[in-house]
């Protein structure tokens, strides 16, 4: 067997994608979300009425994830969801209380976002930012090339 590079990937990113979630999802306790709830009603916002799927896209979820996580902003009132332009299509508008929700929790992200990047450095920061571009581009080609079409078949990108 060849040399197989150590640790893991997977489990290194999600590690530390588990500790930024802790972190950010402290500071946003007060607000009463958490950082995947920030996510979505911020993708949501980048597409207005435009289809969920698109905004699963946007997040890299697949569409049932979506609807898992847009479930509860819909019974707390945050969105509504309207029928989009065929039979499966749905898209999300927010509610006065959800544009509430949305703004009450950026001086929080704010303040979290800020202090995590400059502890570990604005120039760095960047740096990352375009190296997880790549590793995500990486592992896409990874999984075209071991499962052909199969994710896409499944509305995933």
């Amino acid at each position: 067997m060849s040399f197989v590079p150590r640790p893991c990937v997977c489990t290194t990113i999600r590690r530390a994608s588990r500790i930024l979630a802790r972190a950010f999802d402290a500071c946003l306790e007060p607000v009463g979300l958490n950082i995947t709830q920030l996510a979505v009603l911020r993708a949501i916002q980048r597409h207005p009425g435009e289809p969920l799927t698109r905004v699963a896209e946007d997040l890299r979820m697949d569409r049932t994830s979506l609807y898992r996580a847009v479930t509860p902003m819909q019974r707390d009132g945050w969105l509504k969801i309207a029928a989009g332009a065929d039979a499966r299509s749905r898209s999300a508008k927010f509610t006065t209380k959800g544009r509430r929700i949305l703004e009450a929790a950026d001086p929080a992200w704010i303040s979290v976002q800020t202090e995590i990047v400059a502890r570990f450095g604005r120039d760095q920061w960047a740096a990352l930012v375009a190296e997880l571009e790549r590793l995500g581009a990486c592992a896409l080609a990874t999984e075209s090339s071991t499962t052909g079409t199969a994710w896409r078949r499944r509305g995933r990108r």
